[in-house]
């Protein structure tokens, strides 16, 4: 176990685009201190919780870690006072910052998923005072102001190129991406395969919901080729902006996982597909992948999630998409140990520069073409070797 857990960091360690989400709806989780601990052990240094807690932010300050904080649903109301907004950012924010790497501030969750048009109305107008009051105390040049977004937003998600929102969210939509646009703000996005799979497992491909790489879609309008779900639920997501005539806007995912356990209608929630999805995932981000469309654009992602959470509402498979076990131990085996003997042998000369942003430069030095085509060998090999059935850790 302590042999795995060393080499499940020195993956992690050359991912540059790869986040976690640090939920806390548990009883038993462990504190900040101890978290801090467990994501530096595995050199995870983008982190998303859904609060502004205290004890985190003062916890993390200090270290490399970056961090998006969230603001809850129901504070956006009392956010459409312009100075609500600003007393909240000189409470929240402006205390812990710099020393604590707040990079974004998540204004919401999923607040277009549901009927609350009220919610929706409100949405912008906190945004641009968040906005605003970052910016009148020096740091929004720091820390860019989104709503992560679920795929529920969609009308029509395939293929890619006929994607589209739904129509009654048309007009908050268009002013979010207006937004976006003007502040330079990603459109995060919660992409989770699964749910199609689980929804339709007769017509989706379990292959192409994991993220195996394969020849499965050609779009028929672009002729792009999609090898997994996720890329195509992203891409998806910038064709339904192009039709509102935003081209610009960075996608990134802000929530992605598979549950390691489910009930019995929760089709594919067992530890061996968790440790397929997750494995391949890494796999891609440690090649910077970026998407069909946006094949240069390394695609920033946020793996959810670090724990179990023992009180989270819902079907079983909402308290299964952690990691960890609140007492450290992994959930289950992601089965990485090929790809991260491959890869410790080159991380310790690597030169990377680690940055939040999906654009900036990366350091290219230890992707040489002699080094990928082994670590893809040896990819190829664990995913062969690795198809029996996965057990969770005691």
């Amino acid at each position: 176990m302590i042999h795995f857990f060393l080499l499940f960091s020195l993956t992690f360690s050359g991912v540059e685009s790869l986040g976690i989400n640090y939920g806390q709806v548990g009883d038993n989780l462990p504190p900040p201190d101890k978290v801090l601990e467990l994501l530096t052990s595995l050199k995870i240094s983008k982190v998303r919780i859904y609060d502004t807690n205290p004890q985190i932010l003062a916890t993390f300050a200090n270290s490399k870690t970056e961090l998006i904080v969230t603001i809850e649903n129901e504070m956006l109301s009392q956010l459409m006072d312009p100075q609500q907004a600003l007393e909240w950012v000189a409470t929240h924010i402006k205390p812990y910052f710099p020393a604590s790497r707040i990079t974004g501030i998540a204004v919401g969750n999923e607040i277009f998923t549901g009927n609350d048009t009220v919610l929706m109305s409100n949405l912008v107008p906190a945004m641009i005072n968040i906005h605003s009051a970052l910016a009148q105390l020096g740091l929004g040049s720091y820390i860019h102001v989104s709503t992560p977004t679920s795929l529920a937003v969609l009308e029509n998600s395939f293929p890619p190129s006929a994607g589209s929102f739904k129509t009654q969210f048309s007009t908050y939509i268009s002013q979010f991406l207006q937004f976006l646009s003007s502040t330079k703000a990603p459109f995060w996005i919660n992409a989770y395969p699964y749910f199609a799979y689980k929804d339709n497992p007769n017509k989706i491909s379990l292959d192409y919901a994991l993220l195996n790489p394969m020849s499965y879609m050609v779009d028929p309008s672009t002729k792009l080729n999609y090898d997994n779900m996720l890329y195509a639920q992203v891409d998806a997501v910038i064709f339904a902006m192009a039709r509102l005539g935003f081209d610009g806007i960075e996608v990134r995912v802000s929530e992605t996982g598979w549950p390691s356990k489910g009930d019995y209608d929760e089709i594919g929630a067992t530890a061996e597909n968790a440790a397929i999805y997750n494995r391949n995932l890494l796999r891609r981000q440690l090649a910077n992948e970026g998407t069909p469309l946006r094949p240069n654009m390394r695609l920033e992602v946020y793996l959810f999630a670090l724990f179990n959470e023992d009180m989270k509402p819902g079907p079983t498979s909402e308290r299964n998409y952690g990691l960890y076990q609140p007492d450290g131990t992994m959930a289950y085996n992601v089965g990485l140990s090929a790809l991260l003997s491959s890869s410790s042998s080159t991380s310790s000369s690597a030169s990377i520069s680690l940055s939040s942003s999906a654009t900036k430069t990366i350091s290219m030095e230890y992707k040489s073409l002699a080094y990928w085509m082994f670590a893809y060998l040896v990819i190829s090999l664990e995913i062969i070797l690795t198809r029996r059935p996965l057990h969770l850790e005691d």
